[in-house]
């Protein structure tokens, strides 16, 4: 059995924010219910405070250890068009991650690190992380997104 939980912020001002892109694959994956031993949820609180909903999560799903536990979440250390499926990695500074790390007591779970980064490469010119994650994806963002959610969700439901 897997629990794959999406972080994102609740909200429709932020439903298509970068930050959102966990949200996005569960939106996508969602159809897949049906798929034998995946539950599949959408966090519910802000990014920040993502350790509440996880923990309340796995209490529910006593079945469910933390190694069956995937984190689907915006990374600004991949390129847009890409992202990485990692077991116990650090939160390289993702502020949700890091409170699920907190609340839990551990960083052994699954991270599905979802690439955003497409801002400028000259640092005078380029945009905060803080504020670029809460900026909307793009038209020409969200095709390369499309891709990779799909790409995401057939490695999710194998």
């Amino acid at each position: 059995m897997k629990l794959i939980i999406g972080l994102g912020n609740p909200g429709v001002q932020y439903k298509n924010n970068r930050h959102n892109a966990g949200h996005m694959v569960i939106d996508e994956l969602q159809p897949s219910t049906r798929i034998r031993g995946l539950i599949i949820k959408k966090s519910d609180s802000f990014m920040n405070n993502s350790g509440f909903f996880v923990k309340k999560q796995l209490s529910k799903y006593p079945s469910v250890s933390t190694s069956d536990l995937y984190i689907i979440h915006d990374d600004l250390d991949i390129p847009l068009g890409a992202f990485k499926i990692q077991f116990g990695k650090g939160p390289k500074g993702h502020n949700g991650i890091i409170n699920i790390e907190e609340k839990l007591g551990t960083c052994d779970f699954w991270r599905v690190r979802v690439g955003v980064e497409n801002r400028m490469k000259n640092e005078e010119l380029r945009i905060k992380g803080e504020e670029y994650v809460l900026q909307d994806f793009t038209e020409e963002e969200k095709i390369i997104l499309n891709g990779v959610i799909k790409q995401i969700c057939n490695q999710l439901a194998l």
